[in-house]
């Protein structure tokens, strides 16, 4: 049984020039697997990600055919109803930890006030949890970190606390928007084996955003690939090599091989019917 499934999905943002669709008619379902959602920027990844939590807000409008979570209707639900759904159940991890934290609490704050506001759990049994959830993001001294500001964090330190931050609720589907691009490749390749680990041990369902399609292509076990709003193809990971659309074989074409050629890195070619259509 699926835990999401996505139909015709579309999202409008008005404009003084009239609207614009960021998202166009994108269709998906989700086990409890990890499946990738690929693309340049401003391929409406990041916008399917926040409409499966209905964070579109005006001029934003979201339609959908059907979107639906373990039996919930996410079309018809109150905005009541998704609140108790975001974060305990669904967990969205930003791009960027600098955006997402608080810069004047602590972490430690910021970590324990769902727990205490939302659940009304007191203030000993909060830091608890919160040392556990940074302790299986593989923080290796929680009680420093939450005393610390988010300024006083590494890129690496604060993708973590973000990444523990949505573990607390121990939501069913976590939504990761790009948590390894500020990373260097020995913190990313840690925070993706705790990515995961959290699939494997948890059962948990995991969307994963990101640009790069060679990491996707390691990681997950789906992948969508986007281009201006629109899914073109829909694939097992296992056979990115052969992907057939021509935007995802530009795409991985224009990626640098170890003991290839040295020379300028091929662009992407927009001149078939495909790029003008965007489809």
């Amino acid at each position: 049984m699926s835990l999401l499934e996505v139909k015709n999905l579309r999202v409008t943002f008005a404009t003084e020039t009239g609207p614009v669709e960021a998202v166009r008619g994108v269709s998906f379902s989700l086990g409890r697997e990890r499946l990738g959602i690929v693309g340049e920027s401003g391929s409406g990844k990041t916008m399917t990600g926040r409409s499966v939590l209905r964070l579109i807000r005006p001029p934003g409008r979201i339609e959908a055919d059907a979107m639906s979570f373990d039996g919930v209707d996410l079309m018809a639900a109150s905005e009541r109803e998704m609140r108790a759904l975001r974060g305990n159940r669904i967990g969205m991890v930003m791009q960027d930890p600098k955006y997402s934290l608080n810069p004047v609490m602590n972490v430690g704050e910021q970590l324990t006030e769902g727990l205490r506001r939302r659940d009304r759990i007191g203030r000993t049994e909060a830091r608890a949890k919160a040392i556990a959830a940074l302790e299986a993001v593989q923080i290796r001294d929680p009680e420093r970190v939450m005393a610390a500001y988010p300024h006083e964090l590494s890129g690496g330190m604060g993708q973590r606390v973000m990444i523990a931050m949505m573990l607390i609720p121990e939501p069913d589907l976590l939504i990761a928007d790009e948590p390894t691009s500020a990373l260097d490749v020995t913190v990313q390749a840690e925070v993706l084996a705790i990515l995961d680990g959290l699939v494997r041990d948890r059962g948990m369902g995991l969307i994963f955003i990101s640009h790069d399609l060679r990491l996707v292509g390691r990681f997950c076990d789906r992948i969508l690939v986007m281009y201006k709003g629109k899914v073109v193809e829909e694939l097992e990971a296992k056979n990115l090599a052969q992907a057939q659309h021509p935007y995802t074989q530009g795409l991985l074409n224009c990626l640098p091989r170890i003991g290839g050629a040295r020379g300028p890195l091929p662009g992407l070619d927009r001149s078939g019917d495909w790029a003008k259509e965007g489809a």
